[in-house]
């Protein structure tokens, strides 16, 4: 096996090795040399303390109980080191309640979550592999060390970590671990929605997205992190006036799945953009299946979800304007007027992650045609009225020529007459001339 380590990385083998200590590359790292793939982030373990390792390093910080002392490697790097240790007892389903540091590499190996994970590189370029790892990354196996019911109840976002890694690597989950997480599926009601929105958005932004989220609903979690989606599956859009039955939760896994947009929170609003016809659906009279206003309570909810997982404002804002107007419509006979009032609701910066989530829309729903010739003619409607004005400043007049053509002073009746004329520009872009509305504000004094 040909890899070739980086320079910082040799520094600090070498560093440890001339003073005596052990040190190993672990974690993810040696998985992805395994593997061949690029390295992105290099972890450590040593049986230096943590005291020890800063007098190496003097300018690394250590600030946690964990033996995790980190070091900057150039401006943008930093690289940890973890004093090997042996765990005690979890009371929380994420941290140990008490550390204690070892000298031997097997048992730091042996508190690892899984076996691709519980691999040791030492010094001498040998791989320390006591629990077959390198056997499951062939075999393409997420397999947990030792006792999965132990692991998943030491952390229980370990239950999330095996589907997100399964679905990072397009790796199968061993019978036994699969089942682990179906039965301790409730211990993740005591981790933070902070870190399970991490693992959440690690699926999504993963080129494997969709066979993430369907694994997550069959292991149990999909009920527990989104019940708003969980409750969509049974629920079908059916009647005469529908050319095509399916059902709600699995139409919105199929949203994901067609969406061609890799951001993270279109890929969330795909899966959540038909939440709100949980609470509207309606069977009409005539068998047609209805769920009218069901953006409007849809937004609604995804506020609600956005302050659970804690969302920025800035996100917040995004995917509540993608599944509140997600249900625009596409007409070539649209006035720039509606065009316009289409650009506010969904916000300019937002209109491209919109156009991706109607194709998931689309396509998730059974259509066989990502782009209809509609939405073509619309999409390059709103490139013309984005050229046209957008505000009042873009008036071909201001306040000064309004007041010099009626001879008037400053006052509210030269923001009104701004106003009038903005709005029949809106409606009319041609008429954004001086000499016509030079002869309009006459009209309006």
């Amino acid at each position: 096996m040909n890899y070739t380590l980086p320079t910082e990385v040799k520094i600090i083998l070498d560093k440890f090795q001339k003073t005596g200590f052990q040190i190993y590359i672990v974690g993810g790292a040696v998985r992805d040399i395994i593997m061949g793939k690029p390295v992105s982030d290099w972890d450590f373990t040593t049986d230096a303390k943590p005291d020890e390792i800063l007098k190496l390093f003097p300018e690394g910080y250590y600030d946690n109980k964990f033996g995790t002392v980190g070091i900057s490697i150039g401006p943008q790097n930093i690289l940890e080191i973890t004093t090997m240790r042996k765990e005690g007892i979890y009371k929380d389903s994420r941290h140990p309640v008490e550390v204690s540091w070892t000298d031997k590499i097997e048992e730091d190996l042996a508190r690892r979550d899984f076996t691709i994970n519980a691999i040791a590189l030492n010094t001498s370029g040998d791989f320390i592999d006591p629990y077959n790892g390198k056997s499951d990354i062939e075999q393409k196996i997420i397999r947990c060390v030792g006792n999965p019911d132990l692991r998943f109840k030491e952390d229980a976002l370990r239950l999330m970590r095996a589907i997100r890694i399964a679905t990072e690597l397009e790796f199968t989950i061993e019978e036994k671990t699969l089942q682990s997480i179906k039965e301790d599926v409730g211990n993740l009601q005591q981790i933070a929605h902070e870190r399970i929105r991490d693992e959440l958005f690690k699926i999504l932004i993963s080129a494997n997205s969709y066979y993430g989220i369907v694994k997550l609903k069959e292991a149990g979690i999909l009920k527990i992190i989104l019940p708003e989606l969980e409750a969509c599956f049974g629920i079908t859009q059916e009647g005469p006036k529908h050319d095509r039955t399916y059902d709600i939760g699995e139409h919105s896994l199929l949203t994901l799945k067609h969406s061609p947009s890799n951001d993270p929170l279109v890929r969330l609003a795909a899966l959540l953009h038909d939440i709100g016809k949980v609470d509207t659906v309606r069977a009409a009279k005539d068998g047609n299946i209805t769920f009218y206003n069901h953006d409007v309570v849809g937004g609604k909810l995804v506020l609600g979800i956005a302050e659970r997982f804690n969302l920025s404002k800035k996100q917040t804002d995004k995917l509540f304007r993608l599944v509140r107007w997600h249900l625009f419509t596409v007409d070539e006979r649209q006035t720039d007027s509606a065009i316009r009032r289409f650009i506010k609701n969904v916000g300019l910066e937002n209109i491209a992650d919109m156009m991706a989530l109607r194709i998931g829309d689309r396509l998730g729903g059974g259509t066989q045609r990502a782009v209809s010739w509609r939405m073509e003619k619309f999409e390059e409607r709103i490139k013309q009225v984005l050229k046209k004005p957008f505000s009042i400043s873009d008036l071909k007049i201001n306040g000064r020529d309004i007041m010099k053509t009626l001879n008037i002073k400053p006052g509210p009746k030269v923001g009104e007459i701004l106003q009038k004329l903005f709005e029949e520009v809106l409606e009319d872009s041609s008429k954004n001339n001086m000499d016509y509305l030079v002869n309009r504000i006459k009209n309006l004094e």
